[in-house]
């Protein structure tokens, strides 16, 4: 599973690409806001640390201005990945921008079917939201689930991007179902390198070692 981080904040970004971990980034309008910079500079910044697809959502809603949006953002770098709504507006959008051979990533779905309907409009990427599933007591992963049974059943495409990641139990059913990608946020995805045993068998290996009184030189 590939793993995408969930913000648009550059010195996070720039950490976790230095660990090796990433393979894309998704940004919306709120974490554009939330980093208090020009969308333009910070989506150019991102795509040059990291290789992979770089989600930069449009704010038109109607399929013609979807499309112009979605050029000017692909422009700044050639791993930019178009972010439309799951619309009506957005799917026709979908269809002709990837058409033209450009990266989209359709979000804010939360059914099986309007999955099914923008891999019908050839999106690259399909963004179920988990976690807004279950604040609402429906089952997130069970979405992840429904949608990787039709895609596997008619031979779609279309890449599993889980979204609205709030848990290391999250990113760990996504990987057991078949999600291909997780976008998960900086603090969740340093998280799962943690674990206690981890943390106690390095102390105890640190410390049988100092008591060898030797040096690796």
């Amino acid at each position: 599973m590939k793993f995408f981080v969930d913000t648009a904040d550059v010195a996070d970004i720039r950490e976790l690409a230095d660990a090796g971990l990433l393979d894309g980034v998704t940004t919306n309008p709120s974490l554009i806001k939330k980093a208090n910079r020009p969308m333009k500079e910070i989506i150019a910044e991102i795509c040059d640390i990291v290789e992979g697809p770089v989600s930069a959502e449009v704010t038109a809603t109607e399929a013609g201005e979807m499309v112009r949006e979605g050029k000017i953002l692909a422009d700044i770098a050639d791993n930019v990945c178009i972010k439309l709504p799951l619309t009506m507006d957005g799917l026709k959008a979908c269809k002709e921008l990837t058409g033209e051979g450009y990266l989209v990533n359709v979000t804010l779905c939360f059914s099986a079917v309007q999955a099914l309907l923008a891999a019908k409009a050839g999106a690259t990427f399909i963004s179920p939201f988990i976690g807004r599933l279950d604040d609402i007591n429906l089952d997130g992963m069970a979405l992840i689930g429904d949608i990787r049974q039709i895609y596997d059943n008619y031979g779609f495409e279309t890449e599993i991007l889980a979204a609205s990641v709030r848990t290391m139990n999250h990113v760990r059913e996504a990987a057991l179902i078949g999600a291909d990608v997780a976008t998960v946020p900086p603090a969740t995805l340093k998280g799962l390198v943690k674990h206690p045993l981890t943390d106690k068998g390095l102390e105890q290996f640190l410390a049988d070692w100092k008591a060898t009184g030797q040096t690796i030189a």
